[in-house]
């Protein structure tokens, strides 16, 4: 088993900031752990299905997640690499997270999470390092309908074909036809997409695209709230080839 993503490849986490080393202790979901330090720790690039919280039902697939990461890493040692920011508001500490112990492979648990079909790409703009390889081991795990691509609930609709409820962190394809210009201090434009309610608002990060998407095929992820999608790094909108005369 290639257990990096990178295999004969570079090291993709070469250049980023070698961080803590500890045990896990205990996963919290299928994105998100704790060290014997206490210190928890938010797998970034990736986006597993929420555990219920409060109110809030749990998403499709998240015990499935969890017990994918479990079994995994539970009880084994591990190294933060930093790809910008370190810390969230809640103190997580937010890092790609690779084993260090004689327990098992060498594995690179946010592409493993990812190529197993646990979570899907999530991209920010400031820990976004290092995140690229992971678009093409989702696509992998997509076309061989791998853990969470199996059901229903994650298949990417089209965006002339969106379900009555398109909300939150999702993925959609389309057509781009248009632009429009910002309606908010977010966004730096709006691409429209073909026979779609839908906007792309892209952010600074992402404004060459603006012009890029244009006449293209895309797949765009990111969050969705109010018709619009937050666009907010290059990553987050695949360009898949120009529409076909």
């Amino acid at each position: 088993m290639c257990a990096l993503a990178a295999c004969g490849k570079a090291d993709p986490m070469q250049g980023l900031e070698p961080g803590e080393h500890g045990r896990v202790v205990r996963v919290i979901d299928g994105d998100a752990l704790v060290l014997d330090t206490g210190q928890s720790v938010r797998l970034i690039g990736i986006e597993a299905p929420a555990r219920p919280y409060k109110d809030r039902e749990g998403q499709p697939y998240h015990e499935e997640a969890k017990r994918l990461l479990e079994d995994m890493v539970l009880g084994r040692e591990v190294q933060l690499h930093y790809a910008g920011l370190t810390r969230d508001r809640y103190d997580r500490a937010l890092a790609h997270v690779r084993t260090t112990d004689a327990l098992g492979p060498t594995l690179w648990l946010n592409a493993e999470m990812i190529r197993r079909g646990g979570a899907r790409v999530r991209v920010y703009p400031d820990t976004a390092l290092a995140n690229a390889p992971l678009l093409e081991l989702e696509e992998g795990a997509r076309e061989a309908r791998e853990g969470l691509w199996k059901m229903r609930a994650y298949r990417i609709p089209p965006a002339d074909k969106l379900p009555d409820e398109f909300s939150g962190f999702q993925i959609v394809s389309g057509h781009v036809t248009g632009m429009e210009g910002a309606e908010s201090a977010y966004s730096v434009c709006d691409l429209i997409l073909v026979g779609s309610p839908l906007r792309l608002s892209l952010s600074k990060s992402a404004a060459s695209l603006c012009q890029e998407a244009q006449g293209h095929q895309i797949r765009a992820r990111g969050y969705v709230r109010e018709g619009r999608m937050e666009i907010s790094h290059p990553l987050d909108l695949e360009l898949l080839g120009p529409v076909p005369d």
